[in-house]
């Protein structure tokens, strides 16, 4: 590693951090009358309980995002800087005319990781050293008891804790594996939405003309979700070869929802090219190819969820139909059979005292007209535990464990919090993996890191 550049590295990484910190922090005072909405429907209260914030009432109130440096080191084999990333993202709402309102906002990211080592091949580099995307930027149309929400959008169906199941529209930036928060990992969708409320009942339906899917990064990336070779083959592997953008590649789906005696019901149907990659295969000599595409499936499934209190129940389950799975058989001609899948989950979420909130999940894959060519089980089971504790107004703990039931493949997260000023943050954890080679977390523990973020929000 070359001293230079290391320090030209870091010098434009804190140049450029402290440039956008100190051009937002001047915005800061008037953050609270940014967005305000004295005036929000039942309608907008309604998508605020599911996660879904309505557009802000007062336009060109300004800007609203958040500045965030993060450092990990991988501490596991060769041990090296695998992030040092500057994140910004920056965004501004508002209203147009009697019920249209608007959003828009974008997020760029850099990072000085690649510019201090050669750890890493070229066209990860080129992946991920710098990043600019559009978020969400739509449209909001309010007609009565119809909305409508066209443009850039997260449509979020699920109800677990870091976990997905029912949320199978938005896709996902997956290069730093499951790690992120939720709303870093949601890539919005293009799509058309018309949503109708009358009293406790809600009718969602969805058009994605053209669909994002799944970025899975390059090869030689940390995360790369590499497929099993069997003894004395070799392995190369292809970019993702995308649909083409065509409104016959087009995603639909109907959600209805419901909410009867406290219990919040929710069933759904989804038509839609896989967001995840499959790996198709082909043998040339002693060497496997891969190349990951992207099918049509199905999928249908539901939430439930009810407050009891002190806890809350959550559960949901989708049914897959049409989603191929990898099999190390080199005999097979594709190395891919088709498994229709059921994915199911439940959880308890308790608030405990002194500040405490505690999760515990379990859930299950099960495979119909099983092949025991591929790796998982017919029936894979797993758990996870969530742990949180404030101490005080500045302080705050948790962890996050994430297990399976049929092997000893886990995931492991403590984190640490302090919010030291008045929007700032700090966070010091540890991600940690074990398990066999063929686990979804076992594949990554060489990968273990110390990690280290801290953001401003404005």
């Amino acid at each position: 590693m070359n001293g230079k550049r290391v320090g030209r590295a870091l010098a434009r990484w804190v140049l450029l951090t402290a440039l956008a910190v100190s051009a937002q922090a001047s915005r800061a005072d008037s953050r609270d009358a940014l967005f305000g909405d004295d005036d929000a429907s039942p309608a907008d209260a309604a998508k605020v309980s599911r996660g879904d914030a309505p557009a802000a009432e007062n336009a060109g109130a300004g800007l609203k995002g958040f500045i965030q440096f993060e450092a990990a080191r991988t501490t596991t084999g060769p041990s090296h800087w695998s992030k040092l990333r500057t994140r910004g993202e920056v965004g501004s709402q508002g209203k147009l005319g009697d019920g249209v309102k608007w959003k828009a906002s974008a997020r760029l990211d850099y990072d000085a990781v690649f510019d201090i080592n050669d750890y890493y091949p070229r066209a990860v580099a080129r992946d991920q050293r710098s990043n600019l995307m559009l978020r969400e930027t739509y449209l909001d149309i309010s007609r009565g008891d119809w909305d409508f929400r066209l443009g850039r959008q997260h449509v979020v169906w699920g109800e677990m804790v870091g976990l997905f199941f029912a949320d199978v529209v938005s896709a996902r930036d997956l290069r730093e594996f499951i790690l992120p928060d939720f709303d870093m990992l949601r890539t919005p969708q293009w799509a058309a939405r018309a949503e109708y409320f009358k009293n406790d009942v809600h009718a969602e339906f969805l058009w994605v003309p053209v669909a994002t899917y799944d970025d899975i990064g390059k090869p030689g990336a940390e995360f790369y979700p590499y497929q099993a070779v069997p003894p004395g083959f070799a392995s190369s592997y292809r970019n993702v070869d995308r649909p083409s953008r065509s409104l016959d590649n087009g995603n639909y789906g109907l959600r209805l929802s419901a909410l009867r005696g406290g219990w919040d019901f929710s069933g759904f149907v989804y038509r839609s090219m896989d967001i995840q990659p499959t790996f198709y295969r082909q043998i040339v000599g002693s060497t496997m190819i891969f190349e990951p595409r992207h099918g049509r499936i199905t999928q249908a499934g539901g939430t439930v969820a009810k407050d009891l209190g002190n806890m809350v129940l959550k559960g949901e389950a989708v049914y897959t139909r049409g989603r191929k799975f990898g099999v190390p058989n080199p005999f097979d001609a594709d190395g891919l059979v088709s498994q229709n899948t059921l994915d199911w989950a439940v959880g308890l979420d308790f608030t405990l005292p002194a500040d405490t909130r505690f999760n515990v999940q379990g859930f299950q894959r099960v495979f119909f007209d099983y092949s025991r060519d591929i790796i998982p089980d017919e029936h894979e089971n797993g758990y996870s535990f969530y742990l949180n504790k404030k101490f005080g107004s500045k302080w705050e703990a948790q962890a996050t464990w994430i297990a399976s039931l049929n092997r000893n493949d886990w995931l492991f997260r403590p984190r640490v919090q302090w919010n030291f000023e008045k929007n700032w943050r700090l966070l010091v954890g540890v991600d940690i993996f074990h398990g066999p080679p063929s686990g979804m977390f076992g594949q990554y523990e060489r990968q273990d890191r110390a990690y280290t973020e801290i953001r401003y929000s404005f």
